[in-house]
């Protein structure tokens, strides 16, 4: 457990510096720190990564960082987004409280928040207001999928601010999420475990807090008016095992709701990844944010379950 945990430590430490020192394209504006909302006294902050060129009516994406509810930071998201922002899009990545900071469902209620600031500041940066897209790496994947899935639930918007302004999402690219948080999440009182790390975000054990367990998995709001998903899992992970995307994607599709569920074989957790998954990533939102259909159509070829060999 240490030398994971020391793993993923020294992983965190090295996409924080290369998010800091990384290169800017000369066509690509970044501001940082930009204030979407405040809750008991804290700001929330996200970095907003767009091209200098002003486009017109851009789609948007936003990035939501991993690290197990308790750590991550938004500088992660830059170079992730910095492509899309070439491309045309105008991309944010955010903050939001951290499970040491406050419990479920403060998290999704941030994620909400600034959902609903890009809605209420559209004509401000020439954002389409129906083309938001949302991406999220592991905790982040799991708040991404909340998101695309709770749409008409009240009691998730929070009171960040930008009250009245829709907090709905028009297609979702979970990386490796969590969706059910009842399911294959074996007790454990290891530090860093995801039992433990779960736990902390409901603010005690699972099995103490079935309930609220229940309410923060995104699998029990999938419903028909959900938006496209592409959900990417590593058939390897032994952090948030590969069933956790299986769930999500089965219910997704009884529902009819348009998805693709891309297993990348021997990928861990963020781990191994194949080059040709930025591919499908790119693919995915040009077709749904802009309505670019060719490349899509031939990445997946009418198939909603794809294995990366």
């Amino acid at each position: 457990m240490k030398n994971k945990l020391f793993i993923f430590f020294v992983t965190f430490l090295c996409f924080h510096i290369f998010a800091q020192n990384i290169k800017i394209p000369e066509n690509i504006e970044i501001i940082k720190d930009v204030v979407y909302g405040e809750v008991d006294g804290i700001k929330l902050y996200l970095d907003i990564v767009k091209p200098k060129m002003n486009y017109s009516k851009m789609p948007a994406i936003v990035f939501i960082h991993g690290g197990g509810w308790k750590s991550g930071d938004k500088n992660s998201g830059i170079f992730r987004l910095i492509p899309f922002a070439q491309k045309g899009y105008f991309c944010v990545s955010i903050n939001y409280r951290l499970s040491g900071i406050a419990k479920f469902p403060a998290q999704i209620e941030d994620c909400k928040c600034a959902i609903r600031y890009l809605r209420a500041n559209f004509e401000k940066y020439n954002i389409d207001p129906d083309k938001i897209g949302v991406w999220g790496t592991s905790a982040g994947g799991h708040l991404a999928s909340l998101l695309g899935t709770t749409a008409d639930i009240k009691e998730f918007e929070g009171k960040g601010g930008w009250e009245g302004y829709s907090s709905k999402v028009n297609a979702v690219c979970d990386w490796f999420g969590p969706s059910d948080f009842l399911v294959g999440f074996e007790k454990s009182e290891k530090i860093g475990s995801p039992y433990t790390v779960i736990s902390e975000l409901l603010g005690g054990p699972i099995e103490e807090l079935k309930e609220k367990a229940r309410k923060a998995s995104p699998v029990y709001y999938v419903n028909k008016n959900c938006p496209p998903f592409l959900i990417m899992h590593g058939d390897k992970d032994n952090v948030v095992p590969f069933i956790q995307s299986q769930i999500l994607y089965e219910k997704l599709k009884e529902n009819n709701v348009p998805v693709t569920l891309v297993k990348i074989k021997d990928a861990g957790h963020g781990i191994g990844f194949k080059k040709e998954v930025m591919d499908f990533v790119f693919a995915f939102f040009d077709y749904y944010l802009k309505g670019e259909k060719e490349k899509w159509q031939k990445l997946t070829e009418d198939k909603s379950f794809i294995e990366i060999p």
